[in-house]
């Protein structure tokens, strides 16, 4: 999600000009912000670039007196911020290190927030190391078990039928019939509706809990402070209720990070083991079976990686943003992967093959899964 600093075109600062679209939109964005300086400390003459994402929100940089502090800029022709805001104080309701939202201007879409870190856990992973990386994926667990605790129904959006659906979608009118120019017939389509309504029905299965929806080292943050031993939350506006394995599959099945299927498990016990404990587990067979919820924790991964990679083409394809459609071949290697345990999921597995040109995959019985040493089958 990061992109090169920039900074405020008054050639006051070293930075780089921010790009502006709209000049009538620079010229809101800098008023705004100069009433900042009085209310906040803000350093007009320092703002600079400091991410962007895959949506039209933009952040920016900017010193203080005491640090700095985040600008977003999200115009509200394209982005809702009601929902970041709301969510964002429910977040910290139930504990998580999210920023504070020191001003907000609803109707042109800026807002101030607090700076909770300059990098993420993706910046600082050994990925050559994964032992390295406990403590760090120890933190991140602290961040979803405090999220998944404090759930409720009924207070937001559900991740239900309708959404799961519209999000696979994605996958046959992105992936396959625009980026891969397949055009479907009527078997391939009849295959890939069965093959949807089979997934959809397994993650439906699952209990329910608050959803980050893209809980991944990108979106976790190193704190500036060092006695802050908790990693800061990010990108949460599209949080839903539903599935708790929603977001062990987008911790461990990265968009931008692979890891081998033994530090996958390692991780993923690690989690079953804590979340067990504060009764997350209390359904069907899970609490004593941790293959079982693995298991479920696939059929999650596959919903999302179909979905990802429709995303990504559709950010190269419409939105002009070609280095997410790089990153598809790993979605592609993990939808394979999952494929070839299950055989409902065969026929899918074959299309793929024949779409991407790969030799199909050997299908093995999946493993009884047995927790590490000292914990409990």
């Amino acid at each position: 999600m990061s992109t090169p600093p920039t900074s405020s075109p008054s050639g006051t600062s070293p930075h780089a000009p921010i790009e502006w679209a709209q000049p009538a939109r620079q010229a809101a964005f800098h008023q705004w912000l100069e009433a900042q300086v009085s209310a906040h400390g803000v350093q007009p003459a320092t703002v600079r670039q400091a991410s962007a994402d895959a949506s039209f929100r933009r952040y920016f940089r900017v010193d203080t007196a005491d640090g700095s502090c985040i600008v977003m800029d999200a115009p509200p022709d394209k982005e809702n911020c009601e929902p970041f805001v709301r969510i964002a104080r429910l977040m910290h309701e139930a504990g998580l290190y999210v920023p504070r939202i020191l001003a907000w201007d609803e109707p042109q879409g800026f807002m101030l927030l607090d700076d909770i870190g300059a990098q993420t856990m993706m910046d600082v992973i050994q990925r050559d190391d994964p032992l390295a990386n406990h403590g760090l994926y120890s933190r991140a667990l602290d961040a979803l078990l405090a999220l998944q605790q404090s759930s409720r129904p009924d207070v937001l959006p559900a991740y239900d039928e309708a959404l799961l659906q519209r999000e696979l979608s994605l996958f046959p009118d992105w992936y396959l019939t625009q980026h891969r120019q397949l055009h479907l017939d009527s078997t391939q389509r009849d295959m890939l509706d069965k093959t949807f309504q089979t997934i959809v029905r397994r993650n439906l299965a699952a209990p329910s809990v608050y959803v980050h929806r893209d809980f991944m080292p990108r979106n976790l943050m190193m704190p500036h402070d060092p006695s802050e031993k908790r990693l800061g939350v990010l990108d949460f506006q599209d949080a839903v209720y539903g599935p708790v394995t929603y977001d062990m599959a987008s911790l461990m099945r990265d968009a931008f990070l692979t890891w081998e299927e033994d530090v996958v498990l390692d991780i993923t016990i690690r989690y079953w083991e804590r979340a067990r404990k504060l009764g997350l587990m209390d359904f069907e067979d899970w609490h004593n079976d941790f293959g079982a919820f693995y298991r479920a924790v696939e059929w999650m991964g596959l919903q999302r990686h179909l979905k990802v990679a429709g995303i990504f083409a559709r950010l190269t394809l419409r939105d002009g943003k070609p280095k997410y459609l790089a990153d598809a071949p790993r979605f592609i290697h993990y939808i394979r992967a999952t494929a070839s345990r299950y055989s409902d999921l065969t026929p899918l597995l074959r299309l793929i093959d024949k779409i991407e040109g790969t030799e199909p995959a050997i299908s093995l019985a999946f493993p009884r899964l047995t927790p590490h040493a000292g914990g409990r089958a």
